[in-house]
């Protein structure tokens, strides 16, 4: 299996961003990376492999590859598509707002990785109109990304944005069952990603997502490979970490601000996730502030 990795895709300015066209698709070997994809189908036929699942493909089909996730196309018929290369933790999608959403939350997160666990044919499907909208997105996002004008970054990650957004938004609309069923549970993500203080209700999650507690709470850990409460705990603490970049914060402080009452429980959580403490990680990016 080859690794492709990002500072070989990627501009050497490091922007994560990135458009592969492929018209039409060569064969490939079985591969992963580093970033993630995601993919719009734009003409032709073929078989997607990834994880445990294979699906057709045809034009208007939209699915996202997560980093790391093996896949290869096979039986190929004038097959071409449009990969966006993305960092999804460079860009930090969460700031945005994009993870309230139901369909982001589905399309984005749980489709990815239930694909790695089992045969999960469902994906977007757009055409007409739509799939003309979403690749008119892709190649303003594309324009920027080739011309490289003075303030790229802000309209390629703002139209990035709005391509996640109105996919996601498609996603809602779909008439497919599969597709119901992974949106009430994409419900209960979203719902949980706005919790910032509040106390968690595993009912209300359960409720949101037309489930027992139990079965929530083992498709919930089949989904995201954790618990809703250790779930909350790193997103707290990646929105703390975003608060100690900005130099002259009180670490406690943040560490009130995010839901945390005990600034050593809150030291030792933060170490578990990022790998250092909150005063080491705030050193860090001051120091390289100031290079």
């Amino acid at each position: 299996m080859d690794l492709s990795r990002k500072n070989k895709l990627f501009h050497r300015d490091r922007f994560p961003l990135a458009i592969v066209r492929m018209d039409p698709q060569p064969p490939i070997t079985p591969h992963s990376h580093d970033f993630s994809e995601l993919v719009v189908i734009t003409g032709g036929q073929g078989t997607h492999v990834s994880g445990r699942s294979t699906f057709q493909l045809s034009e208007g089909d939209v699915f996202v590859i997560s980093e790391f996730q093996w896949h290869n196309y096979t039986d190929m018929k004038d097959l071409c598509l449009i990969n966006i290369l993305f960092d999804s933790h460079a860009l930090n999608l969460n700031q945005w707002g994009i993870s309230s959403l139901p369909g982001y939350q589905a399309l984005f997160t749980l489709e990815p990785n239930w694909r790695k666990s089992r045969q999960y044919r469902n994906r977007l499907h757009i055409s007409g109109r739509d799939l003309s909208s979403a690749i008119a997105m892709i190649d303003q996002l594309d324009n920027e990304l080739i011309r490289r004008e003075p303030g790229f970054q802000s309209i390629a990650a703002s139209t990035f944005m709005q391509l996640v957004v109105y996919l996601s938004r498609r996603y809602q609309q779909s008439p497919l069952p599969d597709t119901h069923a992974l949106l009430r549970l994409g419900g209960a993500i979203a719902h949980l990603e706005q919790l910032q203080n509040e106390p968690v209700s595993l009912d209300d999650l359960a409720h949101i997502a037309h489930m027992s507690k139990r079965n929530f709470l083992r498709a919930f850990k089949k989904a995201t490979g954790t618990s809703p409460i250790k779930h909350l705990l790193r997103r707290r603490i990646t929105r703390a970490a975003a608060d100690l970049r900005q130099n002259g914060q009180n670490i406690t402080q943040i560490a009130f601000d995010h839901g945390f009452n005990d600034s050593n429980y809150f030291s030792r959580q933060f170490h578990q996730v990022m790998g250092m403490s909150p005063r080491e990680y705030q050193k860090q990016f001051q120091s390289l502030a100031t290079r």
